[in-house]
């Protein structure tokens, strides 16, 4: 796929736009701001009222700090609506806000990347939506990046259609578009190609994971300070469910951490329905080719589209706990997506079926399938390397214990941790080695490996800008070299490591044709080696030995 090509540089913000209007967000957040400053009162009312709670008791300081925090917060959002315009010209997107400190923010529209649209419940119950527009940034404070909170849903729907059109935006007059002719054409439009629907059944995928344990201890100390505050006696009701001196504490130990367990599982599986709830990815018509839009979320929705020009690669990775299900997830390595946000905007599936997401992911790259031609394994030295540091490893955490042991913080029977703790480091290096894999196919750059999430990157060698080979002083001793891969997309780099010496060369001059040429020498055999004293390209590419 070709990237778009650069449009014309634009005159500055208001240049020839004197007559483009600021425009308010929507006067629905002030009821917005009601709803939230009565309902953060609530528990304490309720507290006082119902449960007779004396008012100078500590049992009700949390919930007036709740509530305090509560009206604080709705206050805020209605001097933010009060002090916030935006504007739309014929070359940027301008908003101004802030009470005591003023800010100005700019975006030129041929820079926008994404304008996604998100609705929690209590924009949701007032129709009014959030707008993020991007332009490409990480998730670093000073750039470009807007967020529009909030504005209705015709508008959201007009503002997405509108800035996400690559049309001549000279040629558009300034001012904003009838929003429900905009709003009718963007709901209106059908998508090409559905890829993949929500499938209530991959729930298992998701009902287990450390964050079940996190979720169900939150939850559970906030129903007991909850009930606390209320007057409940929770430790009397929970002592008085089973003979705990009969059980002992083991017996006591395994219930707690099987009911933790449980009521986590139950949690997650929740969290899946209303995460990804509605859950639809779908090819729709864009201006300059295509789009892959997903929509999710039954209580908090959120909409996401993604230029298919700016597509240069899908991820899969397959969690540890998880590969024995075959399941992972998926992700495109595209421009203009922040790759840290917590919403993961690059990922374009929950986390299923291995075989599924690899029709997906083909469909994604053009009905292309990279996994027609299995990884190449990786040399046995890898193994060996990987073996010693699992070794080096046990060594340090055994002689931690017997520092701490020589002490007499801890008795020496805990060496035996370390003891049981060599042959699972060993287990972890065998798995990561096998791993471990690459392959050249037709415009594709295949490269797999990690231990804890076992990721398959599959990058068009076009995109690939920059080669990086090195060595470290054990990979020198046992033959091997890692390579990487560098892309103005997704992460930026994306390594291969302990490829075999001789063949990581010839493998960095396929993964980027043309970058190493000029720092190579071909001998009769036909097989690449760097050129004596090849040092750095002027892209940075680097061939040693």
């Amino acid at each position: 796929m070709r990237p778009p090509e650069q449009a014309p540089r634009r005159p500055p913000s208001g240049a020839g736009t004197p007559g483009a209007p600021w425009q308010r967000l929507s006067t629905r957040v002030i009821w917005v701001d009601l709803v939230q400053s009565i309902a953060s009162l609530l528990p304490a009312v309720v507290a006082l009222a119902v449960f007779g709670v004396a008012p100078g008791s500590g049992q009700l300081w949390p919930l007036l700090g709740f509530a305090a925090f509560g009206v604080l917060g709705a206050i805020a959002d209605a001097l933010r609506w009060a002090f916030t315009r935006y504007r739309i010209t014929a070359s940027h997107v301008e908003m101004k806000t802030g009470v005591f400190l003023r800010v100005e923010r700019s975006i030129r529209r041929d820079r926008i990347r994404s304008v996604d649209i998100e609705a929690r419940p209590r924009h949701r119950l007032f129709g009014l939506r959030v707008v993020n527009i991007g332009a490409g940034q990480q998730a670093a404070e000073g750039e470009s990046a807007l967020a529009l909170d909030a504005v209705s849903t015709a508008d959201a729907r007009a503002l997405q259609d509108r800035l996400l059109r690559m049309t001549d935006a000279t040629a558009e007059p300034d001012g904003a578009a009838p929003a429900g002719e905009e709003a009718t054409r963007t709901e209106g439009t059908a998508p090409l190609a559905v890829l993949a629907r929500f499938r209530p059944g991959w729930v298992v995928y998701h009902m287990m994971s450390v964050w079940a344990y996190v979720l169900a201890l939150g939850f559970g100390w906030g129903i007991f300070w909850l009930l606390g505050s209320s007057g409940v006696d929770v430790t009397g009701f929970v002592a008085g469910l089973l003979d705990w001196e009969a059980i002992g504490w083991a017996g006591t130990v395994a219930i707690a951490f099987l009911a933790v367990t449980l009521f986590g599982v139950i949690g997650l599986a929740v969290n899946y329905f209303a995460e990804y709830g509605n859950f639809e990815l779908a090819r729709v018509p864009g201006t300059e080719g295509t789009l892959l839009r997903t929509r999710q979320g039954l209580f908090t929705t959120r909409e996401v589209n993604r230029d298919e020009n700016r597509i240069r690669g899908v991820q899969l990775s397959e969690p540890l706990l998880w590969r024995w299900l075959r399941a992972c997830d998926t992700s495109v390595i595209t421009t203009g997506l922040s790759m840290w946000s917590m919403a993961r905007p690059a990922a374009v599936l929950p986390r299923g079926p291995v075989t599924v997401a690899r029709r997906v992911a083909a469909e994604v790259l053009g009905g292309e399938s990279p996994w027609a031609v299995s990884p190449k394994a990786h040399p046995a030295a890898a193994l060996r390397r990987r073996l010693w540091w699992a070794t080096l490893f046990t060594a340090a955490v055994g002689l931690a214990l017997l520092g701490t042991a020589a002490a007499g913080l801890l008795p020496y029977t805990a060496l035996w941790a370390a003891a049981a703790l060599w042959p699972c480091a060993l287990g972890a290096a065998f798995v990561a080695y096998r791993a471990l894999g690459h392959a050249v196919t037709g415009p594709y750059l295949v490269m797999r490996s990690g231990l804890v999430h076992r990721s398959t990157t599959v990058l068009r060698r076009s995109a690939v800008s920059t080669i990086v080979i090195r060595e470290s002083l054990l990979q020198r001793r046992l033959g091997l070299r890692s390579v990487s891969a560098m892309t103005a997309a997704g992460y930026g780099a994306y390594d291969l490591p302990d490829l075999d010496a001789d063949e990581s060369v010839a493998f960095a001059a396929q993964a980027a044709p043309g970058v190493l040429d000029p720092f190579l020498v071909r001998p009769r055999d036909g097989a690449a080696r760097p050129a004596a004293g090849a040092g750095p390209t002027r892209d940075g590419a680097r061939a040693t030995r």
